[in-house]
C-alpha cells in the first residue's frame, strides 16, 4: 500500500503534461533530491526535522535530511500554465510517504500581475518556496529553531502576485487565501481554516529583504491527551463549582482558535561573501506557545567551496494562564485540591509537548562543496542546546540532558 501511495503521488507530478501529450515542447521536467546521512552522539533524545515522527540518534540514519521531488510544468498558452510537484520524505509517519506539494493553475493577467488558484506554498519564511530543494540553499537544512514555528507547508485556494521594477529595485507582492491541513507526529492533525498569507519582498542587486504574515483560525483534531484534560477541567469546574476550571478548558481548547506568524527577512550574496537571517514572531489564542525565534547565517566562498557559521534561537514569549486557585474553599471534598493540583502540572507541561515545544539555541558550522554542475556535497555539525526540557528533540528518555552534537553529509542535486 505505501508504494502505491508513493508512485501515486510522483505520478501526479506527470499529469499535466500526459494530459497535454500533443504539445510535448510545451513541458518541462525537473526535479531535486539529497541523500543524506544524521547521527548525533547520545541515544536517549533524537534529532528530528520539524514533524518527523523519528529522528537521529548514535546510530546513523538516512530519513532524517533525505527527500526526492519531481515538478512538471505545462504552458497551455502564452498566459495560462499547470504546474504539478510530487514530494517523497519522512514526515509525521515514521516512514518514508509522499505528498502532493504542489498542484496549481496560473493566468498570466498582465506583464506585473499573475493569479494562481490549487495548491501552493505557504509564503511564510524566506525560502518557502525551496525550503526542501536543498541545492538552492547554503546550509544543509533550515534551522528548526525558526522553520518548526509554523507547520503548514502547503494552502488550497489562490493567490494574487504583483511584480514591478522602479530602477534597480524590483519589487513583489503575494497574497493568498484559502485553507491547510498537517498531520502531527503522534497522530494528531492540525487545521488551518480562513488563511491568510501576505509576502512582501524587494531586491535590489545582491541584497534581498522580506517581510510575511500568516493569519488564520486553528484546530487541533485527534489529540487524546487533550481531549482528556479537557473533559477532567470541566469536570472539575461542574463538580466541585469552580469556574476557574471550566474557562482554562476553553483558554486550552485549540478549536477555531486565532493564530498568526509575522517574520521578518533578509539575504546578501555579494561578491564572495553570503549572509542570511530571519526572524519571527508567533502568537496564538490557545495553549500552544507564543515565540520568538531568529537566526544569522554568515559564509564567504572559496571557489567551489562555501565553509558557513549560523546561531539559532527559539523563545517561548508566555505560557497559559492557569487561573485556577492552589486549593479548594473549605468544605469542598478532600479529593478536590490534589486534584487541581495534578490538572494544574498537567497544564503547565503542555508548554513542552505536542505542537507547543520547549526552548533551543543552536550553533552550526558546515561546509559546502560544488564540485559537479547541479550537485552539491555539504557536511554540517550542530550544537544544540534545549533551554527548557528536550526543546525541539524528540522522543527524549528520562534523565535526558543536553547539549546535543548532531552530525550531517548530504549530496543535494537538482535536474
Amino acid at each position: 500500500m505505501k508504494k502505491r501511495i508513493i508512485a501515486s503521488a510522483l505520478a501526479l507530478s506527470f499529469a499535466a503534461p500526459c494530459a497535454f501529450a500533443q504539445n510535448a515542447s510545451a513541458v518541462r521536467i525537473s526535479g531535486f533530491g539529497t541523500g543524506a546521512l544524521t547521527w548525533n552522539n547520545t541515544d536517549k533524545a533524537e534529532f528530528a526535522r520539524p514533524n518527523q515522527a523519528s529522528g537521529a540518534t548514535k546510530d546513523v540514519t538516512t530519513g532524517v535530511d533525505s527527500n526526492f521531488g519531481v515538478q512538471a510544468d505545462y504552458a497551455v498558452n502564452s498566459w495560462l500554465s499547470v504546474t504539478g510537484q510530487g514530494l517523497v520524505r519522512k514526515d509525521a509517519q515514521d516512514d518514508f510517504g509522499a505528498e502532493l506539494a504542489w498542484a496549481f493553475a496560473k493566468a498570466k493577467v498582465s506583464d506585473d500581475v499573475a493569479i494562481r488558484v490549487g495548491r501552493m506554498g505557504v509564503p511564510a519564511f524566506m525560502i518557502s518556496d525551496y525550503r526542501n530543494v536543498g541545492y538552492a540553499n547554503t546550509m544543509l537544512r533550515p534551522p528548526a529553531e525558526m522553520y518548526s514555528q509554523m507547520l503548514f507547508n502547503t494552502v488550497d485556494g489562490a493567490d494574487v502576485t504583483w511584480q514591478h521594477s522602479y530602477g534597480d529595485t524590483t519589487y513583489t507582492a503575494q497574497f493568498a487565501v484559502g485553507k491547510s491541513k498537517v498531520d502531527i507526529a503522534g497522530g494528531p492533525s492540525l487545521d488551518g481554516h480562513r488563511l491568510t498569507a501576505l509576502n512582501l519582498v524587494a531586491e535590489h542587486g545582491p541584497l534581498t529583504v522580506r517581510f510575511g504574515r500568516v493569519d488564520g483560525r486553528l484546530t487541533l483534531n485527534g489529540s487524546t491527551s487533550l481531549t482528556t484534560l479537557l473533559n477532567s477541567l470541566n469536570a472539575v469546574g461542574a463538580g466541585y463549582r469552580i469556574p476557574q476550571a471550566a474557562q482554562l478548558a476553553s483558554d486550552i481548547d485549540v478549536h477555531d482558535k486565532k493564530a498568526s506568524f509575522t517574520s521578518l527577512g533578509a539575504t546578501l550574496d555579494w561578491n564572495d561573501v553570503v549572509v542570511q537571517s530571519e526572524y519571527a514572531k508567533r502568537k496564538t489564542d490557545s495553549y500552544i506557545n507564543d515565540t520568538t525565534s531568529w537566526y544569522v547565517m554568515g559564509g564567504y566562498r572559496i571557489g567551489k567551496f562555501l565553509p558557513y557559521y549560523s546561531h539559532a534561537r527559539l523563545t517561548i514569549d508566555g505560557s497559559v494562564n492557569n487561573g485556577m486557585p492552589a486549593a479548594c474553599p473549605a468544605g469542598y471534598p478532600a479529593a478536590c485540591t490534589p486534584t487541581l493540583a495534578a490538572l494544574s502540572g498537567i497544564v503547565s507541561s503542555l508548554r513542552y509537548t505536542g505542537v507547543s515545544q520547549g526552548e533551543q539555541q543552536t550553533d552550526t558550522i558546515g561546509v559546502r562543496w560544488d564540485f559537479y554542475r547541479s550537485l552539491a556535497l555539504k557536511v554540517q555539525f550542530d550544537h544544540v542546546r534545549p533551554n527548557q526540557a528536550s526543546g525541539l528533540l524528540i522522543n527524549a528518555q528520562p534523565g535526558f540532558h543536553g547539549p546535543v552534537n548532531v552530525g550531517a553529509v548530504a549530496l543535494d542535486f537538482v535536474f
